[in-house]
């Protein structure tokens, strides 16, 4: 191998995952890993069956963590709300959480947690998911 081919070889083995900003409805957080990147992606394709826009716009995930210290079978934990407390959805929502993350190469396992508190508010939504809902 040349060394131009090494230096090049040896570029590709030291990159470093920088953190990427991630718009959880009205607030920004830090995805940390590529995987949890991905996570964060696997939450954006999960909707409320009423609501045209995907529950990480609408501000009801809170918080996800991701455990990955064994390679290849890491626990995600998510901690999420609804609409309102009485939602018939909900059990659904955290299925479709659940197997969706789960599908994200990596993953092992994952808990859904769903919480009524602090209340959700449509102030916690994206500034895309007012509009697309026409909330002021």
């Amino acid at each position: 191998m040349d060394d131009n081919a090494a230096s090049q070889n040896e570029n590709q083995q030291t990159e470093v995952f920088q953190p990427v900003e991630v718009q959880v409805g009205s607030k920004v957080m830090l995805a940390q890993t590529i995987l949890e990147e991905k996570a964060w992606k696997a939450l954006k394709e999960c909707y409320d069956p009423e609501i045209p826009v995907n529950i990480v716009d609408l501000g009801l995930v809170y918080d996800m963590k991701v455990d990955d210290e064994i390679p290849g079978e890491a626990n995600v934990f998510v901690l999420m709300t609804l609409t309102a407390p009485g939602c018939g959805m909900g059990p659904m929502i955290a299925a479709d959480v659940r197997r969706r993350v789960q599908n994200v190469p990596g993953v092992r396992n994952v808990r859904v947690e769903l919480v009524f508190d602090p209340t959700w508010n449509p102030s916690m939504m994206s500034e895309a998911a007012k509009l697309m809902l026409n909330f002021g």
